[in-house]
């Protein structure tokens, strides 16, 4: 017989905490992130919940299943948080590209968040949300269903992709990560031409780009070849799309 769903109301802790908070999915997952941020995967464990909360542990069973439920929770919540005051403008480049950069900064805001929950399918309110908006844009804009919908996996799991890549680089320690930016200065741009010309040619690029991210140049990249592939479509049916 499958367990009967009880309504957070329901749920509620009636007495306030030792912080004098009352519990909540939101107050157990803000909470959560906080720990993340502070201790990593490794910190995340119903007891620092509990103790962190000032609430006995096994109290958080009453919202969630487990860590594993929780962690579907962390993961719904960072993608809320990319489409908080976002607004379309019914340029659908202009719409995914903004998107685009909003949820890889939302996943960076917890970078240790983002390693632990980028892999993850919530199937809860945002991410289903999430979806609805980004495949609206692609067949609003004229793709058929099939490219629509690789386009939106290329889109949803290249972002998917370099906030997990950019969150466990983040997440490293201040000075592992500050030796691994040195090294492209100490070695890569210091290759002879005669053995290595075509990163001699480009080395101060390569060491300008190993301080950021490269994910603003492979969004843009993924979206003008979207554009191009449009293109190349509307050219095959006799129609024209900006």
């Amino acid at each position: 017989m499958a367990k009967q769903v009880v309504p957070e109301s329901a749920r509620r802790r009636r007495r306030p905490t030792k912080q004098g908070a009352v519990l909540s999915e939101k107050l157990i997952v803000d909470t959560a992130l906080r720990l993340l941020r502070h201790h990593g995967s490794a910190g995340l464990s119903v007891r620092r919940l509990g103790v962190a909360l000032g609430a006995d542990p096994s109290t958080l069973y009453r919202y969630f299943d487990g860590i594993d439920d929780l962690t579907l929770a962390i993961a719904d919540e960072l993608i809320g948080r990319s489409f908080h005051g976002w607004e379309p403008t019914g340029d659908w480049w202009r719409d995914l590209h903004s998107l685009g950069i909003r949820s890889h900064a939302s996943y960076l805001d917890h970078p240790q968040a983002a390693v632990l929950s980028a892999s993850r399918v919530s199937g809860r309110t945002s991410e289903k949300s999430a979806v609805e908006t980004i495949l609206g844009i692609l067949r609003e804009a004229g793709f058929p269903d099939g490219a629509a919908v690789r386009l939106y996996r290329a889109y949803v799991d290249q972002m998917l992709a370099f906030a997990a890549l950019d969150g466990a680089e983040l997440a490293l320690p201040d000075d592992v990560r500050e030796s691994d930016r040195q090294l492209w200065r100490s070695s890569y741009a210091q290759l002879p031409a005669e053995t290595h010309p075509h990163i001699a040619a480009t080395a101060e690029l390569l060491v300008d780009l190993s301080e950021r991210s490269a994910y603003p140049d492979a969004l843009e990249l993924l979206l003008d070849g979207a554009r191009a592939l449009l293109h190349r479509l509307d050219s095959a049916r006799g129609t024209t799309t900006p």
